[in-house]
């Protein structure tokens, strides 16, 4: 069996240090906000190249922390791409604003910056680009698009962890950038977990608040926040794993180069992917996906649908989209399967998968 992707030996050689490390945890009993989180924070936020992090405990709740930083009113409207996990809709709707959607780029997992310009009016308040599969969205374009505007860029980091753009890294690139931990991410935990960049003190003081009930010390709450930190334990896994990201991170870029000079099949169309993706995903369309899907399934290949509905589709989201279509998006889940990146995959692995490609 060729997996999708394997944790457990992608870590296998730091797990002895994790082992350790958690034990360590348990022997001093401070599982919430201890000294390893402020690290991982510290840490992460000089690897995104930012003044600050806030580790919370998810990639959503990112997303609505980050949000509700902002103190936008209350009819203020939020920009996303069509394409993207249905957390990012989610978000927007659990802090009490609109959802708009603009649709993907065409052969493309990324939004459409002319669109976008198109949908800003006077209840735009925050554009929303997401990094799907880990390919870099062109905020310099986004914020040409927004000069002169009040309009705040929060991005989607949650598949675009170690992704640069320009040479600098995602996390750094908007006025607050959101990344989910879950544990498939490129650079993810044992569980859930987030966190939040950003260069401006008044939001980081504000979320870093938020996420621990709107606490500035222990009992004193100058806010309604919510309960949303990093476990300390989480923090400890991610701080030895995040020394191991740029390595895999270069070798998915590696396998996805292989997968593009070598995948030749009429049935089948590549994505277009930023220079500096770090493919958390690496997608392709074909005509007949089911067919494929099956052939895969006999070849002993592990596959996954990276969505199998655009944000319109999605049952919980028909009422507040109202049968609008996005063809782009909706393209890329009908006919979008994603292959195997994992950064462990053999030389043989890689070759088997590209021969059952090239047959289909």
């Amino acid at each position: 069996m060729i997996k999708f992707l394997d944790i457990y030996k992608q870590d296998k050689k730091i797990i002895n240090l994790i082992s350790s490390d958690i034990q360590s945890i348990i022997k001093k009993n401070n599982f919430i906000l201890g000294k390893e989180v402020f690290e991982f924070e510290k840490n992460f936020a000089k690897f995104c190249g930012t003044k600050y992090a806030i580790g919370c405990g998810n990639g959503t709740d990112a997303l609505i922390i980050a949000l509700k930083s902002l103190n936008l009113p209350k009819d203020s409207e939020i920009i996303m791409p069509a394409m993207t996990y249905c957390s990012t809709a989610f978000a927007i709707i659990k802090a009490g604003f609109k959802p708009v959607l603009v649709d993907i780029d065409k052969n493309s997992p990324l939004i459409n910056i002319d669109e976008i310009n198109r949908k800003i009016n006077k209840k735009t308040r925050v554009i929303m680009p997401v990094h799907l599969y880990g390919s870099v969205v062109d905020i310099n374009k986004i914020n040409s698009v927004i000069k002169n505007k009040n309009i705040y860029i929060i991005d989607d980091c949650a598949q675009a962890h170690g992704a640069k753009f320009r040479n600098r890294r995602v996390g750094s690139l908007s006025d607050i950038s959101c990344f989910s931990l879950y544990p498939g991410k490129n650079l993810g935990a044992y569980g859930d977990a987030g966190i939040i960049t950003t260069n401006n003190k008044k939001f980081y003081e504000t979320m870093k608040n938020y996420r621990n009930l709107g606490s500035t010390k222990k009992f004193i709450h100058t806010q309604i926040g919510i309960n949303s930190r990093l476990d300390t334990i989480q923090a400890a896994i991610l701080n030895r794993k995040l020394s191991m990201l740029d390595k895999y991170n270069a070798k998915r870029r590696d396998i996805a180069k292989y997968y593009d000079e070598n995948i030749n099949n009429a049935n089948i169309i590549r994505l277009n992917y930023s220079k500096d993706s770090v493919y958390h995903q690496y997608v392709i369309c074909a005509k007949n996906r089911n067919k494929l899907a099956k052939i895969l399934k006999k070849n002993k290949i592990q596959y996954g649908f990276h969505y199998p509905k655009s944000i319109n589709q999605i049952e919980a989201l028909k009422h507040v989209f109202k049968n609008k279509k996005f063809v782009n998006a909706e393209n890329i889940a009908r006919y979008g399967i994603s292959l195997p990146i994992d950064p462990n995959l053999t030389k043989k692995n890689i070759l088997k998968i590209i021969k059952v490609l090239n047959s289909f």
